[in-house]
């Protein structure tokens, strides 16, 4: 007996140190993650966009529309592709309705499209293995066509939403213009969590409400730790203190996926990086994290 207890020990030995191994391998492999953006929505009141907010506290904001590049040993990924090219310098009438327009007020360079953004940090469009989009509204998708030979990844149930989105939906927040010749690529159709690449690294986490697909992605990061790249699940900071932002497909599974959010936060010690917080953007973007 004490010789199979002896050999339970060494056994469990060696499997945390694989583990160890393995941790270090990860760290080692440097997965990293860069923050960009493809410009601004805005200014707006923030009744707009919190409609339960209170109305004393009323004041005008701006909203970055948010996209990461995430570099894995794997292979180049990036996570959501922004407003569309077309409505780059003032050319948004060009691409979107005139109310959407108007009401969103877009303010995008050319140089701040996905496809520029990568090659400042060394990169093509040529280079992306996966293109993760979060849902399929027009701020997040908008490029899609600019990767025609990535893998997509996307729940299967949003990839519906986009095909046939209700009518209350069309022309406002999907654009079908973003990914009507799209239909062909190659799609890995979700339904639910997945980790992407098989070792903890980048995990697709499924956070409906906002769409009825909408998903966030978590990665771990040697010296940065565990972040939530939320998108719209959580647009800004209000949102975690009881304000929901005011466009759900379904607002119970909204707060579900808020509640998870959260608890993901406290028990992993996860950084939230949020889909639309001007505070965050303006200390954190532009900058490599690993």
């Amino acid at each position: 007996m004490k010789k199979l207890a002896i050999a339970a020990a060494i056994l469990i030995m060696v499997c945390v140190g694989a583990s160890s191994v393995a941790a270090m391998s990860h760290g080692d492999a440097k997965v990293r993650i860069f923050w960009t953006g493809s410009g601004l929505l805005g200014p707006f009141s923030i009744l707009d966009v919190l409609p339960t907010y209170p109305k004393d506290q009323d004041r005008q904001v701006m909203m970055p529309v948010v996209m990461f590049i995430i570099d894995h040993p794997k292979g180049l990924v990036v996570f959501d592709t922004g407003n569309n090219v077309a409505i780059s310098d003032g050319n948004c009438k060009s691409h979107w309705n005139s109310w959407i327009c108007d009401a969103l007020q877009p303010s995008q360079t050319r140089e701040e499209v996905i496809d520029r953004q990568l090659e400042k940090v060394g990169y093509s469009v040529g280079d992306v293995k996966i293109v993760i989009t979060s849902h399929s509204h027009l701020d997040h998708i908008g490029n899609i066509e600019m990767f025609p030979d990535a893998i997509h990844v996307i729940q299967k149930k949003e990839l519906y939403q986009a095909w046939w989105p209700e009518k209350f939906q069309r022309g406002g927040a999907h654009v079908m213009a973003d990914y009507d010749d799209a239909r062909d690529f190659i799609y890995f159709e979700l339904d639910g969590d997945y980790d992407l690449f098989g070792d903890g690294s980048v995990i697709v986490i499924s956070t409906p409400g906002h769409t009825l697909g909408h998903q966030s992605v978590k990665v771990q990061l040697a010296d940065t730790g565990t972040v939530l790249l939320t998108q719209d699940a959580v647009w800004v900071e209000e949102n975690l203190e009881g304000y929901p932002a005011g466009l759900n497909y379904s607002i119970l599974d909204y707060n579900k996926s808020i509640q998870r959010i959260k608890m993901l936060r406290d028990i992993e010690n996860a950084q939230l990086w949020l889909g639309h917080s001007m505070k965050q953007h303006e200390e954190m973007a532009e900058k490599w994290y690993q």
